[in-house]
Parts: structure tokens; C-alpha cells; sequence
């Protein structure tokens, strides 16, 4: 019965219905919350094992954050940065939004950029796109989205730059190329936040694009250089006094 009710929902998340497919199963389950009961009974043990093991380290967390690492990565589930990388609670100061859009006016997305990198001065700051990220398939294959559309709005700009390129691939090699482009023009994006230029010019703050392959567990550096006439140019127009 649960291997019947599994390919169910794997089939439903190939369907153009997904969250509705998806969410008509969590309800007619008649267990909707198993999984919120789980995560704090995980909660329990993880809490005391950690208490076990580390008995510092809930104190010391309590005390403040010094991390020296500001994650920007996509809200998919399946890859938190903590874990990835394996590091702990404390060590990644983090921000998730759809496709990990690095977009000038978001609000949100500036706040934590912000407070990141002038209050808690971390020395780095990456930008994470993955491989089959829903948001990059919905750019490539042109899919009504609803107010997503909006939010994927620069990386439909960024498919239209690089037409050209992107005709030549397919598959997986086209949705690869599409997320590294997108965490590429991330970085580019990053770097002209005057704040970011402050934090460069005066204590070397980095800037990093990678891109996490949901099949390996690997993370893989991106090249994000930009040659010295590129940047004084850069700084030129965005730096503020």
C-alpha cells in the first residue's frame, strides 16, 4: 500500500499539477500532520543529543553569531547549506527565495545583504543555484506560473541575452548552463550593492558563485572574475559616498 501511494506521488510531480496532485494526497492521507509531528519529536532528540555531546554549545549560540559566511541559495528543500557544507547552527548566515534570484530591489534580499555584511562583517558571500531547479525549468520551457512569472522575470531576461547559446544545448546540459548563467549575473548583481564595494574596497570581502549537483552532493566553483577595467567601472557608477 505505501509503495503504491510513493508512485503515486512521483507521478503526480512529473504532472502539470503537482501541488494540487501533491496536496489532494497530504489531505486524503487522513495524517496530514505526520510530518510537523515528526520534525519536533526529531526536534526533542536532536536537542538533547547535541546537549549530550556539546554542552557548550547551545549557551554559546545563545550568546550571539559570528559567522563568517553569507549563504544566497535557492528555497529548494533539497539542499540545505548547513548540511551540504557540512557545518553547524551558527556558522552560515543564510537567505533562500525561488531560483535563488539575486534581484537589485529586493527588499528582503538588501536587508540581509545588509546586515550581513556591515553588522556581522562576514568575509564571504555565495551565491548557490543547483542542477534541476524548478525555477530554471519553468524559464526555459516557458510555463505560466502565476505571480512566479514576475519573480522569474530577470532570469527570462538572462535566457533572452543568451538565446543564442542556449539553442545549441538541450537536456540537462541546457538547465545547467541556464543556472550557472543565472548565479553568474547573481554575483554581477551583488557586487554593485554599495554596501558590497564598501566591504570589498576596505576589508576584502569575496564574492563566490557555485552551483550544487543534486546528484553528486558536490558543490562546483564558478568562474565569477572580472577584469580591472570591468570593476572600476562598476564601482564607478554604483559606489555612493
Amino acid at each position: 500500500m505505501r509503495r503504491r501511494a510513493l508512485g503515486g506521488i512521483q507521478a503526480a510531480a512529473r504532472s502539470k499539477r503537482t501541488f494540487q496532485a501533491l496536496r489532494s494526497f497530504s489531505v486524503s492521507s487522513g495524517r496530514p500532520h505526520d510530518a510537523y509531528k515528526k520534525c519536533l519529536d526529531y526536534n526533542q532528540k536532536w536537542a538533547a543529543d547535541t546537549a549530550k555531546n556539546d554542552p557548550e554549545f547551545f549557551p554559546t549560540l545563545a550568546k550571539g553569531q559570528a559567522p563568517q559566511i553569507l549563504w544566497l541559495g535557492c528555497s529548494d528543500a533539497r539542499k540545505p547549506e548547513t548540511t551540504i557544507l557540512g557545518l553547524k547552527p551558527g556558522d552560515v548566515f543564510t537567505h533562500r527565495n525561488i531560483a535563488n534570484i539575486i534581484n537589485p530591489t529586493d527588499l528582503s534580499l538588501l536587508s540581509v545583504v545588509e546586515f550581513a555584511v556591515r553588522h556581522i562583517k562576514v568575509k564571504h558571500v555565495v551565491v548557490c543555484g543547483h542542477t534541476s531547479c524548478g525555477g530554471v525549468a519553468a524559464t526555459l520551457n516557458n510555463n505560466k506560473l502565476g505571480v512566479l512569472d514576475l519573480w522569474l522575470q530577470p532570469m527570462r531576461m538572462l535566457r533572452e541575452k543568451h538565446a543564442d547559446e542556449l539553442a545549441k544545448l538541450e537536456g540537462a546540459e541546457k538547465s545547467n548552463y541556464m543556472a550557472k548563467l543565472n548565479v553568474q549575473m547573481g554575483v554581477e548583481n551583488l557586487r554593485r550593492i554599495p554596501t558590497v564595494i564598501e566591504a570589498t574596497k576596505e576589508r576584502g570581502l569575496q564574492i563566490h558563485g557555485v552551483l550544487y549537483d543534486l546528484a553528486t552532493g558536490l558543490l562546483e566553483d564558478l568562474s565569477c572574475d572580472e577584469d580591472e577595467q570591468t570593476e572600476q567601472k562598476r564601482v564607478a557608477a554604483f559606489e555612493t559616498k
